[in-house]
């Protein structure tokens, strides 16, 4: 592999650049990281080629995410950067990842989050830092939820990078977008047969109520407009945490809190888990002003079969209810889920089973995912494999249906009037004219994955303002939008 001349070092040999893959809960991490090297006595920079280490913070999913990942580091190297793999691909292979990988001057897990500065500072001196060893992250606390507060003060959780309520934010911003994920919990005590997040990211810990307001305000100070609030699972938010901050109700008092604080327009909640969807939290996301009435529902299936080979519960008909239920409270929600075809076993009453529900259920989004191995997992040893000629087919089919529903709920929408948060600006200059063209989110589009809002006859928009507008068109699930009023919340 042919490698770039080495960036040249700096002065102290103390600059180093974040590359960040995957989820928003990654984000996070990667902004904890800065905010602790920046502490540290490292300087941030956005350019790899002018860096003294280049971190990755790294996706280990599924196979294509690995994959993206190890590209990556694979790039980083060619800077002539020291290269330091941090992140879930990181925690879960650690030691073999860097046997496989010699371009990369170090492995380092969550264990290591805390001190990456000095880490970093060793690893730039010529030292080495041994490859993190990996182990089931459930094991490092308790089984039960109620006695993990304690207990975690002494487990590096990413993202929970706040000792305690009042203390600083450790965190830096790596970009200036109106819109910033917030984490409000880490790990996962569920055990879908398919996943092997909960194994490398342990089990369930909620971050305090006080804390993440805290975190809030500070992103506000920043230009943050919308909070997106992101865990493995934000349905079991609280269920760690005492009565005095409510318990399993916790995340219903969490956000009008959040919803209020000065500089924040809207707040969005991810990652849900319909069976744990309570009609309080329904009400609750529907109904507080400042709060999308968005839902982004973990469905996965919905054939009571396969839902308990996935060792997860529901069917088409409870889930159809939920989503009754939602469009009660606000008929203009946005719901979205994702969804696996080909898990083994599945036959072709399970798949009409699934059609049954995504037909009935009329969603804003949903992502097809075709089923694939995963390491460590229960439904690795699963017998009913089907081939993949089979899966291919699937996905296709449920892919094309999905395509077609959604593009109608969009075309639901022409006539409707929705606030869009505009995120971009890009003006282009002529000789004859000079037009903008902007873009945004409404309510029910979330970052990166539902959609946007194209505006028409915009005029002078900021990034960051919030602008009532009516729909006027649709491009599948994309928006055209035309300007009415300049939105914003009374508070």
């Amino acid at each position: 592999m042919s490698s770039s001349p080495a960036a040249e070092p700096s002065p102290e040999g103390r600059r180093v650049s974040l590359l960040t893959l995957g989820c928003a809960r990654n984000e996070v991490d990667s902004e904890e990281l800065a905010g602790r090297l920046s502490a540290g006595g490292w300087e941030l920079t956005a350019d790899p080629d002018h860096s003294d280490v280049v971190v990755v913070n790294t996706c280990g999913f599924v196979e294509s995410a690995k994959k993206d990942s190890v590209d990556t580091l694979l790039s980083a190297a060619d800077t002539g950067a020291k290269v330091v793999a941090v992140g879930c691909m990181a925690e879960r292979y650690g030691a073999e990842l860097a046997q496989n990988l010699p371009e990369a001057d170090a492995v380092l897990g969550f264990d290591h989050y805390p001190d990456l500065a000095e880490r970093l500072g060793e690893i730039v001196a010529g030292g080495t830092v041994a490859s993190h060893t990996p182990a089931d992250r459930r094991t490092l606390l308790p089984i039960s939820p109620v006695q993990r507060p304690a207990a975690s003060a002494d487990v590096a959780v990413p993202g929970h990078g706040q000792n305690g309520q009042g203390a600083r934010v450790l965190r830096s911003r790596l970009d200036d977008a109106p819109v910033a994920a917030l984490k409000i919990a880490s790990g996962c005590d569920r055990r879908c047969s398919f996943c092997a997040i909960p194994s490398f990211r342990g089990s369930f810990v909620s971050r305090h109520p006080d804390e993440i307001v805290a975190e809030a305000a500070w992103l506000a100070t920043q230009g943050a407009r919308e909070l997106f609030l992101v865990s493995e699972n934000s349905t079991s938010y609280g269920k760690d945490l005492g009565r005095e901050s409510g318990g399993t109700r916790a995340l219903e008092r969490l956000l009008p809190r959040l919803a209020a604080v000065d500089g924040v327009e809207r707040v969005r909640v991810s990652y849900l888990q319909p069976a744990e969807t309570r009609p309080d939290l329904v009400r609750t996301i529907a109904t507080t002003p400042g709060v999308a009435p968005y839902f982004d529902l973990s469905f996965q299936h919905s054939s009571e079969a396969v839902l308990r080979r996935m060792r997860r519960f529901g069917s088409t008909d409870s889930f159809l209810a939920l989503v009754e239920q939602i469009r009660e409270c606000a008929p203009e929600a946005g719901i979205r889920t994702n969804v696996i075809v080909g898990f083994p076993g599945e036959t072709e009453a399970d798949l009409a089973e699934l059609e049954r529900f995504l037909t009935g259920a009329r969603l804003d989004a949903v992502g097809v995912f075709g089923y694939s191995d995963e390491d460590g997992t229960e439904a690795e040893t699963f017998d009913g494999k089907l081939d993949q000629a089979t899966i291919t087919e699937r996905v296709t089919r449920i892919s094309a249906l999905a395509e077609e529903l959604t593009t109608q709920r969009a075309e639901d929408r022409i006539g409707d009037t929705v606030d869009v948060l505009i995120e971009t600006v890009d003006e282009e200059t002529t000789e004859t004219a000079e037009t903008a063209e902007t873009r945004g989110r409404a309510a029910h589009q979330a970052p990166e994955v539902d959609g946007e809002c194209v505006l028409v006859d915009a005029g002078p928009c900021e990034v960051g303002e919030l602008v009532r507008c009516e729909v006027v068109d649709s491009e599948g699930v994309d928006l055209v939008v035309r300007p009415v009023a300049v939105a914003g919340r009374d508070r």
